[in-house]
């Protein structure tokens, strides 16, 4: 392949979308436990933007205010990049993966230490366009 046959694609892009139209947004080295942000990311995968927005912003986990943020940004890229219809799209991959731990030192009673695991997360949201659907009508036919 020739360089002027090359498309303009990350790497990253092509493992979270292929050649579907989309985009995606990631927030990295974000300071909440993995846990705690996929209690947050599961309520919106599959969802509609606009209903995985109104949802996030009256969700009361933290989390909730940086999931929030990356949907908007990855609505964001879509409709500027992409070009795409902001009514049609979905959430429809959201990953939430583990970063770097922190290690942090708590003095306890007797001269003893323990040790205080701050987790980090990288959180990924991909959008695409709604996959329209024959209708049902014509699939309970029989020919």
């Amino acid at each position: 392949m020739s360089v002027g046959e090359r498309r303009r694609s990350s790497a990253r892009r092509d493992s979270l979308l292929g050649d579907n139209p989309g985009a995606f947004a990631s927030a990295r080295f974000v300071r909440i436990t993995p846990m705690k942000a996929r209690r947050v990311v599961d309520m919106v995968r599959g969802l509609p933007v606009d209903d995985a927005l109104a949802l996030l912003q009256f969700a009361p986990q933290a989390a909730s205010e940086t999931v929030y943020k990356v949907l908007e940004s990855a609505v964001a890229n879509a409709t500027t990049t992409e070009d795409l219809d902001r009514g049609a799209l979905v959430v429809s991959k959201a990953t939430v993966d583990e970063g770097p731990t922190m290690k942090r030192w708590r003095p306890r009673a007797q001269g003893r230490a323990t040790r205080i695991n701050k987790r980090t997360s990288h959180i990924t949201l991909v959008v695409e366009p709604r996959v329209e659907t024959p209708s049902t009508a014509k699939k309970g036919r029989k020919a």
